[in-house]
């Protein structure tokens, strides 16, 4: 054997033997905290489907169990409310070992606040939740509860630090565990846990613009939240605190350049003709104001003449004879 030979056998022999000497490198777990099937990052949805947290699934159209050790998996996919419970639309890509994922952005989804899901093995085995996923719901058809059967949960509103939405509730300092629940997650009391801290408990929600109820579960105990006033009385005789998430919007009227003044009016400030004064800036009028969640109509009053705005398509009638302008805000 020459001397080239023999210096790539050594080398191969030193890779090999390092190799088994070295212990495996573990997978990283992407999210903090528990594994619920799904994480956000920026403005998309994570979906992950990670086999170390299933130890079962069905079959599709039957009752039959498979260990997933059982399984060649070849194809994993994400079903659910938000694709019509498709087995094939939303594959999934591997990004390791034991690991799928799959990213879609957040402005894809509609305005539920809570979508059921399930992943989809190989396209007919259902991936059935363990007992180490929190965010579990029990799947029920019209107003029948299907025993032993589970999706998975996902809420738009999620739990951050930086967060537009911020709650408190003081005291309780011996509390065991106290969680927030609302319109915002279906009414979930498991799914969002509040922080014990410096004279009482603290979470903070990123949530869409728009209006939410809630209450304060403490030790299992419903509660509205003392530092609100805004509450309303439910079906259950007692109260839930009610949140408005507002949302900046700019109104634009372009060109108008001999125009002395020009408002901007709509059922955000009942239509009141001279409240919101618009600004002039290069070709364009402008108004920034801020804005809770829905649709809302509105006109542009250029030198006390009412106009719809012509750059907005979206129009409705009002059932008075007059067209408005239609902005929805998200």
């Amino acid at each position: 054997m020459n001397s080239d030979k023999m210096k790539i056998f050594h080398i191969a022999f030193l890779t090999i033997f390092l190799a088994l000497l070295l212990p495996p490198v573990a997978e990283a777990q992407p999210e903090e905290g528990p594994y619920r099937g799904y994480y956000f990052e920026g403005d998309e949805v994570v979906f992950e489907f990670d086999l170390r947290y299933f130890e079962e699934a069905t079959l599709h159209s039957t009752e039959k169990k498979v260990d997933f050790d059982d399984l060649d998996i070849y194809e994993v996919a994400v079903a659910g409310d938000f694709n019509n419970w498709s087995r094939k639309k939303w594959v999934m890509k591997k990004v390791g070992t034991q690991r799928y994922q799959l990213r879609k952005k957040i402005i894809d989804f509609d305005d539920a606040f809570k979508w059921e899901y399930k992943f989809v093995v190989n396209g007919k085995y259902w991936a059935e939740p363990s007992e180490a996923i929190t965010n579990k719901s029990k799947v029920t058809h019209g107003k029948k509860v299907w025993k032993d059967a589970y999706n998975l949960s996902l809420f738009p509103a999620r739990q951050t630090t930086d967060g537009n939405s911020s709650f408190f509730l003081p005291g309780f300092e011996s509390a065991q565990k106290v969680v927030l629940s609302g319109s915002f997650n279906g009414w979930d009391e498991e799914a969002f846990v509040m922080d014990k801290v410096e004279g009482g408990w603290a979470t903070r929600l990123q949530l869409e613009a728009g209006r939410y109820e809630y209450k304060f579960i403490v030790d299992g105990q419903w509660m509205e939240d003392p530092g609100n006033p805004e509450k309303r009385k439910n079906e259950h005789h007692t109260f839930n605190s009610i949140l408005y998430v507002t949302k900046l919007s700019t109104f634009r009227l372009e060109n108008f350049d001999e125009a002395q003044k020009v408002f901007l009016s709509g059922t955000f400030n009942d239509w009141k003709p001279d409240d919101i004064r618009m600004q002039r800036k290069g070709n364009a009028w402008s108004a920034t104001i801020d804005l809770p969640g829905g649709k809302h109509w509105y006109k542009f009053i250029v030198d006390g003449k009412w106009i719809v705005d012509p750059a907005n398509p979206f129009r409705e009638h009002d059932g008075m004879g007059n067209i408005n302008s239609v902005v929805v805000v998200k």
